[in-house]
């Protein structure tokens, strides 16, 4: 059985020709896609649902930071906190909202948001008050997008952390120019 460690994100020369036209999107983007590009078939398979929970959920831009935040908090995922810290900046938030995401302090809609991510992760699912404020107040589609964007990082967080995926160059730099304060 191969060594862990060997499986360190695929360089440009390495990646599989099966998902060649993969490459030039996420796949050759970021070092969480390069260490799945081991595994082509997950890869390519794992594009739609990407697109679905990265691009088109209902539950918007700023409340899947919100989701992804809490997630990558609960999974210790250093990787996932520190990419999306770094896009939850550049989407406008504020470092005191994304520092309360990573701790119990969380107000507002946050709360909401990060009590069912709480939920997901203590219980394995959303208690009917939880499932009923967050339908009344996102959708009820929202809600299966929570719940499709916690697993959807929860699977990456594993890879991430089975593998000790080394975060992304530019992410790294960006937080060392301009960290949460």
């Amino acid at each position: 059985m191969p060594d862990p460690t060997s499986l360190k994100p695929l360089g440009d020369a390495e990646l599989p020709t099966e998902i060649a036209e993969l490459r030039e999107g996420f796949a050759g983007a970021l070092n969480v896609y390069r260490t799945m590009a081991h595994h082509p078939a997950l890869l390519r398979a794992w594009a739609p649902l990407r697109q679905h929970v990265v691009k088109e959920s209902a539950l918007g831009a700023l409340r899947s930071e919100v989701v992804i935040l809490r997630a990558a908090y609960h999974m210790g995922s250093s990787y996932e906190w520190s990419h999306h810290v770094y896009r939850a900046l550049q989407l406008g938030m504020e470092d005191r909202r994304i520092a309360a995401l990573g701790c119990e302090q969380v107000e507002g809609e946050d709360a909401l948001i990060a009590r069912a991510v709480d939920e997901l992760f203590t219980d394995r699912r959303l208690s009917r008050e939880t499932e009923a404020a967050l339908s009344t107040e996102l959708g009820r589609e929202a809600v299966f997008d929570l719940m499709a964007t916690v697993g959807f990082y929860s699977i990456l967080g594993f890879i991430l952390m089975t593998y000790d995926t080394p975060l992304d160059d530019d992410v790294a730099e960006e937080l060392r120019v301009s960290p949460l304060s």
